[in-house]
């Protein structure tokens, strides 16, 4: 049996019993939290645009209700990863679209949601050793849309293969030049979402795909991982929840920049608000990974008008921000705080160091990379060296270890960072985070219900839709359709 039909099998069939009840909350607040990110999206003039060129969240036809949802809440890096990949921007938005057209229930709606994760997080995971990562991984959207969608539809598992061989038949690769430095980025999910629509709509019209097109030799992993993890795609199905290695995110920024966001914060109620001419140096040490995300933005920082791309993966500027407000909001991303003279001046004292410790805790966790680096073993070594040289591939491969996990039950993502501020008048403060707040973790495990209604509140949401997601998991389908559009409104 391919790899893709026995995860068609398990995935089409996956009923809201069949789902740890752990795992059912985790999704709960992963609804919520991706309808902050997508009421956040609406509110950046960026996102108005979209509206004005595609149309409202919630209209008549769910593809391209699917289609909008996606684009709103994927680029201001406030969608929830996981193990493996960026997953809510197709996993919630699509299952929204479609349960909300079909008039389905709470129970059904969470269960199209795990489904999704589950399918497109292995698929992702399968090529995690590869050339694309994080956002830029956009395959995960095929998987998750097509998935979110058909399990809405209670497709048959033929209909789920075929669909998914249609639509890996052309995946997408972006091209960093668009992705860094135009506002394609809001295409990110937009795209590959849209064509998982319209592979659906062929395979239902009887239209085949390839069963084999993941591991076959010029197949999707030929091409998109540098080192294949097939196994990945359906090891523990059932037992083994990729969505209970969900991180959340409470504000805008790329890999590394929350933790060090936090840091700051933190820093800012303690001194206060930092001004550039009190300041000598912010010295903000971080993994590998923080600074090859951070090494690529760079270039194409020029203060107020850098475009938002390269900003939210750009620690300098959050962290000045942060130091100086207390916090990070969509807001900052936009004029006119954007174009704050003190925030800039305070980002040019802003210096990144790379601290070996928080490269080795970050492969000792699961998200980005620890597991798929466990499960490749030695193979993982060309990959790691390419990725960030000899030593950073010693330092994962001793970290990793050698135990593939049986299960996501104490899953964390250790993306740290310390924050020190060296001020002109000779004090030193200096905080540190080896998880971000409401990244997964044993905090996050114990109150991510708490976390994710602060982030809809923050956005504008109202107390009463946040309070109801606790009750999803037994709502009927007109509460659900009301909650809907009540969380957008």
């Amino acid at each position: 049996m391919s790899i893709l039909k026995e995860l068609c099998r398990w995935a089409a069939w996956l009923r809201p019993e069949d789902i740890p009840a752990r795992v059912r909350a985790l999704a709960s607040s992963q609804l919520l939290s991706q309808l902050a990110s997508i009421r956040a999206g609406i509110a950046h003039p960026l996102g108005g645009r979209l509206i004005e060129g595609f149309g409202p969240p919630l209209q008549a036809d769910p593809r391209t209700s699917a289609c909008v949802l996606s684009g709103l809440g994927s680029w201001l890096n406030l969608d929830d990863t996981a193990y493996a990949g960026h997953l809510s921007n197709s996993t919630v938005s699509v299952p929204l679209a479609y349960a909300y057209a079909r008039r389905l229930d709470g129970p059904a709606l969470l269960a199209a949601v795990v489904a999704a994760n589950e399918c497109a997080a292995r698929i992702t995971a399968a090529a995690t050793l590869g050339p694309l990562r994080g956002h830029s991984a956009v395959h995960t959207h095929l998987a998750g849309a097509v998935c979110g969608r058909l399990h809405c539809e209670g497709a048959d598992d033929a209909v789920w293969s075929n669909a998914l061989g249609l639509a890996f038949a052309m995946p997408n690769w972006p091209l960093m030049r668009a992705f860094l430095a135009s506002d394609a980025r809001l295409f990110n999910t937009f795209t590959p979402v849209r064509t998982a629509m319209d592979s659906c709509d062929a395979a239902r019209a009887g239209l085949t795909g390839a069963i084999d097109i993941l591991e076959h030799p010029d197949g999707f992993l030929d091409r998109f991982a540098s080192v294949p993890l097939p196994d990945a795609v359906s090891a523990g199905l059932g037992t083994r929840w990729h969505t209970e290695t969900l991180s959340f995110k409470m504000h805008p920024g790329g890999p590394g920049v929350d933790a060090a966001v936090d840091c700051a914060a933190a820093l800012h109620r303690r001194l206060g608000p930092c001004r550039a001419e009190d300041v000598e140096e912010i010295v903000v040490e971080a993994s590998l990974y923080t600074l090859f995300a951070g090494r690529k933005a760079a270039s194409y920082i020029v203060g107020p008008g850098s475009p938002l791309g390269a900003l939210v993966l750009h620690t300098p500027y959050p962290v000045a921000t942060a130091l100086l407000t207390g916090g990070l909001t969509v807001n900052d991303f936009a004029a006119p705080l954007l174009n704050d003279r003190e925030r800039w001046a305070l980002a040019e004292r802003v210096r990144l160091v790379h601290d070996p410790e928080l490269t080795k805790a970050l492969f000792a966790s699961d998200a980005p990379f620890g597991e798929a680096v466990r499960q490749a073993g030695t193979a993982a070594g060309p990959w790691l060296r390419a990725f960030a040289g000899q030593e950073a591939a010693e330092l994962a491969q001793s970290a990793a270890g050698t135990a593939v996990r049986d299960a996501f039950t104490s899953s964390a993502k250790a993306t740290g960072a310390r924050v020190t501020v060296r001020l002109a008048d000779g004090r030193t403060a200096s905080r540190q985070r080896m998880i971000p707040v409401a990244a997964a973790g044993p905090h996050t495990r114990a109150h991510h219900g708490e976390l994710m209604r602060e982030k809809f509140l923050e956005f504008g949401g109202s107390p009463d839709v946040a309070d109801a997601a606790a009750g999803l998991d037994s709502m009927d389908a007109d509460a659900l359709r009301d909650w809907i559009e009540s969380a957008l409104r």
